[in-house]
């Protein structure tokens, strides 16, 4: 994803993976509300193979405990059915097509880093290689070789127990949807496909290993927890592939150290619950990928890197926060019951739904303004999905976003807007039009324009015509200086 984002933006990338090829493990079967909008704002969703609508479910949890998200206006679970190596195949394709430099049986093994540039050594097929580069991403997971090697801390808490996932055949498995908690563990089982279940088996009193220097686990683990847990006996079955987890809970004190970064389970892992992982390392990178583009283009404003950090680390906290929050209600023994019980009665009233669903569905992420909190008006929230009539016919917000710029839409069609970010043309779209009228809450009611960044979120609205100085202010800060000699952009329609 990020690598996509970088090529959008105009830098060159290589990533360097140490797979020869995908493993075809599926640990997440779809991803949530935000990172869906965040696809489509770079048109990927039809390439998931269902069309532009996917399928979705009104129906959460929060630690097991089922409500309804749509008691937030526009929220639901998120996607669900898509195999993980189906998402991986989609964004590799896609930054492939971008221009990436994508290097299978690439494995980083250190770094050094000055004030002009990073050098990193790999470990390639045909030998090892030195690499150097303005900037270096770890997006390389849990146990980010990268996060080491630049000496980040990793601080949290320690895994206090193993878990199991696999894909399991011919088992003959009741569905277990949202878990069955027993003496002796909990225990999830779904459906996959015709003699295919996935399950999550998590046992009580099983200490964490360290699957790095030890053998994989066995499809026989497994079976033998389950049969432990629930007295059934799948020992007779197989398995497509299994893995195991732990509820580590860990955050990078700092998602920038110079000129390397971190993103996705490299900056922040946690106890899958609710999808998020995938789903925040997705919003990283799109957060991130313009933003570092723009400083190697030399474009950046000063600070705009360190605004990665700034939004995204609050971010990864309230992950962290929500998931351990979901195992210690989920995955806890008879110990947890009074949690569960309040849980259950919280969710009968409709704010703490809307909140919660705001929470796992990442709808409600805002970034702050100058003084790190929002000002009350819709800065820093996303904008989410509108159509719009423009002079050049019908068009969206979303489709707008395709290309990775900057975003103005003049809803008023004031002159005085146009001619403001007509310096910015080479980094911001600036649109003239009406959106489309929606049921409920409009909030983009009495607004007269609306910059938006690349990912989606908003930096400055005003609801009372031509504000130049302020759009000025906002334009500088985002995306730099003006092109010097611009012109004003002409009225209606688009301009670059």
């Amino acid at each position: 994803m990020l690598a996509g984002e970088l090529r959008l933006g105009g830098a060159r990338v290589l990533v360097a993976e140490r797979l020869e090829r995908p493993t075809g493990q599926s640990r997440g079967l779809g991803f949530t509300a935000r990172a869906m909008e965040v696809f489509d704002q770079r048109g990927l969703l039809p390439r998931f193979g269902q069309g532009e609508t996917l399928e979705t479910s009104p129906l959460g949890h929060f630690g097991g405990v089922q409500f309804d998200y749509t008691v937030l206006e526009g929220a639901h679970f998120g996607a669900r059915g898509i195999p993980q190596y189906t998402t991986e195949t989609v964004l590799e394709e896609w930054a492939a097509e971008l221009g990436a430099d994508i290097r299978r049986g690439w494995e980083f093994t250190g770094l050094t880093q000055d004030e002009d540039a990073v050098e990193v050594t790999v470990r390639t097929p045909e030998g090892e290689r030195r690499l150097r580069a303005a900037y270096v991403v770890g997006c390389d997971g849990g146990h980010s070789p990268v996060r080491k090697a630049a000496g980040f801390d990793f601080p949290g808490t320690p895994a206090t127990r193993e878990m199991y996932l696999a894909d399991v055949v011919g088992c003959g498995l009741k569905p277990r949807f949202l878990g069955e908690r027993l003496p002796e563990g909990m225990v999830m089982a779904a459906p996959l496909a015709e003699g295919v279940d996935r399950i999550i088996v998590c046992p009580h009193g099983t200490p964490p290993r360290d699957r790095r220097d030890a053998e994989a686990v066995s499809f026989a683990e497994v079976a033998a927890a389950w049969q432990r847990i629930t007295g059934e006996d799948i020992s007779g079955g197989s398995a497509e592939w299994v893995s195991s987890f732990t509820d580590t809970t860990r955050q990078a004190t700092e998602y920038r150290r110079g000129r390397v970064l971190l993103a996705g389970d490299a900056a922040h892992i946690h106890l899958p619950a609710g999808g998020q992982g995938l789903s925040t390392g997705v919003q990283d990178a799109a957060n991130l990928g313009w933003k570092l583009a723009a400083a190697v283009r030399g474009t950046a404003p000063d600070g705009l890197l360190d605004t990665y950090h700034g939004e995204r680390h609050p971010v990864g906290q309230r992950l962290l926060m929500n998931t351990r929050a979901q195992g210690t209600v989920f995955l806890g023994g008879e110990e947890s019951d009074p949690l569960r019980e309040l849980f259950t009665e919280l969710l009968a009233y409709d704010d703490v739904k809307r909140h919660l669903a705001g929470v796992v569905s990442g709808l409600d992420i805002r970034y702050g303004g100058e003084d790190g909190e929002p000002d009350g008006t819709l800065t820093g929230a996303r904008l989410a999905h509108r159509a719009l009539t423009t002079a050049a016919g019908e068009t969206s917000t979303t489709r707008l976003l395709h290309s990775a710029q900057g975003v103005l839409l003049d809803l008023a069609d004031d002159p005085g807007v146009r001619q403001t970010a007509a310096a910015w043309k080479d980094r911001v779209v600036t649109v003239t039009g009406v959106p489309h009228p929606v049921t409920g809450t409009d909030v983009l009611a009495g607004t007269a324009a609306v910059l938006v960044r690349p990912d989606g979120h908003i930096v400055w609205t005003t609801s009372e015509g031509t504000d130049g100085e302020g759009l000025e202010a906002a334009l500088t800060r985002w995306f730099g200086p003006p092109v010097p000699g611009s012109s004003p952009a002409a009225d209606g329609g688009v301009s670059r």
